[in-house]
């Protein structure tokens, strides 16, 4: 019985991160060099992005609902930790969709 409550519940947690979100997105661009959550080096020019709970590494889609642009870009961080936001650009991903401060968005 616990096995299938398990099993259950990762199931659902594996639909949950495919799935599109809309949301309000902002941008983050501290300085070049520290390291993301990831590990790796934080380029603020660079198409990236953070995410509370998606996996490192994956490519998202990230749709300014304003402009109907585009970027896909690569989860290397955790954050935001703003109630109500859920997910941080990099300034170079937020000017690839023409994001001034924050944006209503689709995640896919």
């Amino acid at each position: 019985m616990i096995r299938a409550i398990i099993a259950a519940v990762l199931s659902c947690a594996a639909a949950t991160q495919s799935c599109a979100e809309t949301c309000i997105a902002s941008w983050y661009g501290r300085e070049s060099g520290p390291r993301t959550a990831s590990g790796e080096r934080f380029h603020p020019d660079g198409i990236s992005c953070a995410h509370k709970t998606r996996p490192f590494g994956q490519v998202v889609t990230v749709t300014h609902l304003g402009n109907g642009r585009t970027v896909r870009c690569r989860i290397n961080d955790r954050g935001p930790f703003i109630k109500g936001r859920c997910i941080d650009l990099s300034a170079g991903a937020a000017r690839a969709i023409g994001m001034n401060g924050t944006a209503q968005v689709r995640v896919e």
